[in-house]
């Protein structure tokens, strides 16, 4: 309780913050002028992005031994983002994923370990995205900024690649405190042991983003942001790692300010921005409700049994 107390604080704190030095009544005007032909491509590619996410959790999940069909991942993954984006003062959409797995025969552990490693390369999928858009467009940001950016980037790569080889070390399988990730890294090794695997679902993962990303740029357009989409592909993908951090409630807050902190140095209208970012949200929130049917339909499934 004390920790959705803190998250409401935060994110309360974030957003009076931001409306103190915005006016308010331009984003409502903004926001209501919006065509609705814009929101509903930036919903479907929101939920194509989801899709994508889902498909790739599923061949994870199939190396591990969890051989269930591609549809109940696919179900599950909107579930999943259901209680992360409308529920997230309550248990997480990456905590259901594990739950609902575990009930597949395969145990709690595996099911985290599955889920973990989807997240891990969804990490990677944003990283390598944000590098490849940073490099193609080196004279976007300031300098010290752009560097700042791809050594994040590469640090992060580079983490994922040295917490694979941890699987190869026996030494850190017989110390209490660190066998956990022996195993983790021994079954990301498990399932990426062939080039092939770890090139398609890095190039699915990249995919996943930038389908996101496009939904974004999509939704900046429609609001009058004339900026290239590549302009967005370098400086959304910080703010999405921003709100990875789990400060706010889904995000809120700190995506709104991360986008006007990154728009305003390419000389942006914050106004334009705040309504790009909030339209988002909502989009976000509304490519969730598919998971709040299937959650409430699987549950009246299992109390009729």
């Amino acid at each position: 309780m004390l920790k959705l107390i803190i998250k409401i604080l935060i994110t309360l704190v974030i957003l009076y913050i931001i409306a103190s030095k915005i006016d308010i009544a331009s984003v409502i005007q903004v926001v209501k002028g919006m065509h609705w032909e814009y929101l509903i491509v930036a919903l479907l590619l929101q939920l194509l992005s989801a899709a994508l996410a889902a498909w790739r959790w599923y061949h994870i999940m199939r190396k591990l031994k969890f051989n269930e069909r591609p549809m109940y991942y696919q179900k599950s993954y909107l579930k999943g983002t259901f209680f992360n984006q409308a529920l997230p003062g309550g248990i997480g959409g990456d905590a259901y994923r594990v739950l609902e797995a575990s009930k597949l025969g395969n145990g709690k552990k595996s099911a985290f370990y599955g889920v973990l490693l989807d997240r891990l390369l969804g990490l990677l999928g944003l990283l390598l995205l944000n590098l490849i858009a940073n490099i193609a467009y080196p004279d976007l940001l300031p300098y010290g900024i752009f560097h700042l950016l791809n050594l994040m980037a590469l640090g992060g790569i580079a983490a994922v690649i040295v917490f694979a080889m941890l699987g190869k070390i026996d030494a850190f399988e017989r110390w209490k405190y660190t066998r956990h990730l022996h195993e983790i890294s021994a079954d990301l090794r498990r399932v990426y042991h062939d080039p092939k695997a770890i090139t398609l679902h890095s190039i699915v993962s990249v995919l996943i983003h930038f389908v996101s990303m496009l939904a974004v740029y999509v939704i900046g357009i429609g609001v009058g942001l004339d900026y290239s989409l590549l302009t967005f592909l370098v400086l959304v993908p910080p703010v999405m790692l921003l709100t990875i951090a789990p400060i706010s409630l889904a995000g809120w807050g700190v995506r709104e300010g991360g986008m006007i902190g990154l728009f305003l140095l390419v000389g942006a209208d914050k106004t334009l921005v705040l309504s790009m970012s909030v339209l988002y949200g909502l989009i976000l929130l509304a490519a969730s409700l598919p998971g709040l049917y299937l959650f409430i339909t699987s549950r009246h499934k299992s109390e009729t049994k």
